[in-house]
């Protein structure tokens, strides 16, 4: 599906490294090109015709991505990273917390939503509890995210999707649970966005944030929150910055040639028939998962029943930074380690050198599988 579009692929490798940032489809990268030719590339507020033009593009870019969460341009904002925007957005929501008061993480998310939370309620005094995914599957149903709830819970903090394994939680569910306690939710959609649409006003959470290098385009995050709390809450800013949400969110001088792509990678984003794309990404999935659960030497690890088209293993008498060169080799590109899922790594004992990990986006296809299962068929244990 549509691997014309993505220049990196002719190369010819297996581009399973998805997960950790897809290649970058071709109407982003000439958007970028031409809005540095272009003269528009100015800062934003000025009183001249290519300030204006860069203002346009700021706003037009926060329409693309509120259409693409679900959300409105008003609780929009842009930042380097989602471990950035969150680091900010929970020092900052977190500042009223008093001993007592709880957040609640779970072990399955990346920890770019989980440190920030832990750093910030420890200055505030206040706890963090864990919903622990389920043993053997590591599905996250409400109801392990119930279990940590309580009627001093503030804030829940949960992926869409694991970047690690692809087990997407009951988000419906885990966002009714929390909000019957009084609680918010700040959604992880980083690892989620490429594949399924995660929409805010659908799921009823209240902050949704994700990257867009994960979605075809450049390394710019955004946060998708409901405008009301975007604009309850007081960053630290600088003084002469815009005192206005969602700008006062927003630190220093934004990208704006990396905007453009983003604008283009969102409208691409928008174009997706997703029913089409999780058919073609499930059937990949499976057929990986179904020759390396065949191979005596391989350990999976997770079988949710809704999940990304992202898998994990390990190979026996393989480290697996071993098993990722020797892939390199066959070129095919995965990724060794943790990934930053640092507490699923300790929860399964993979510490301190985790697994391998493979992942699917709509432009790989039936070869890319075949050669993933090919090289670890030949991968025996020494």
């Amino acid at each position: 599906m549509n691997r014309d579009r993505f220049p990196a692929l002719r190369e010819g490798w297996a581009r399973l490294d998805g997960p950790a940032g897809s290649q970058v489809v071709d109407s982003a990268i000439e958007a970028m090109a031409d809005w540095m030719r272009s003269g528009s590339n100015a800062n934003h507020g000025g009183q001249f015709k290519q300030a204006h033009e860069t203002d346009e593009l700021v706003e037009s870019t926060r329409v693309a991505c509120a259409t693409l969460l679900g959300g409105s341009p008003e609780g929009v904002v842009f930042g380097p990273s989602f471990t950035a925007l969150t680091m900010r957005f929970a020092a900052t929501v977190l500042r009223s917390l008093s001993a007592g008061d709880e957040v609640v993480c779970t072990r399955l998310d990346h920890d770019s939503n989980v440190r920030p939370w832990v750093i910030a309620a420890e200055r505030a005094g206040a706890t963090v509890r864990f919903a622990e995914p389920v043993e053997g599957t590591l599905e996250l149903p409400a109801s392990a995210v119930e279990a940590v709830l309580s009627e001093r819970t503030k804030w829940v903090a949960v992926t869409a999707a694991s970047n690690a394994i692809g087990t997407v939680p009951d988000l419906v569910g885990i966002v009714a649970a929390a909000h019957a306690v009084g609680a918010r939710v700040y959604v992880d959609a980083v690892h989620a966005t490429p594949h399924r649409r995660n929409d805010l006003a659908a799921l009823g959470a209240d902050v949704i944030g994700c990257s867009a290098y994960k979605w075809f385009g450049p390394h710019v995050a955004m946060l998708c929150g409901r405008p009301e709390i975007m604009a309850e809450y007081h960053p630290d800013k600088l003084n002469p910055s815009p005192d206005e949400s969602p700008d006062r969110w927003e630190l220093g001088t934004l990208p704006f040639e990396a905007l453009a792509g983003v604008r283009a990678a969102a409208e691409y984003m928008l174009d997706l028939d997703f029913e089409a794309v999780h058919a073609h990404e499930q059937s990949l999935l499976d057929s990986a998962l179904a020759g390396l659960g065949a191979m005596d030497h391989v350990t999976l690890y997770g079988a949710a029943a809704e999940r990304a088209p992202t898998l994990m293993f390990t190979v026996a008498g393989h480290h697996p930074t071993e098993v990722a060169k020797y892939l390199n080799e066959r070129e095919i590109a995965v990724w060794d380690g943790n990934y930053y899922a640092w507490e699923l790594e300790r929860t399964l004992g993979l510490a301190p050198h985790g697994g391998i990990r493979a992942g699917f986006l709509h432009y790989n296809d039936a070869s890319d599988a075949e050669r993933l299962l090919s090289a670890v068929a030949d991968l025996k244990p020494t």
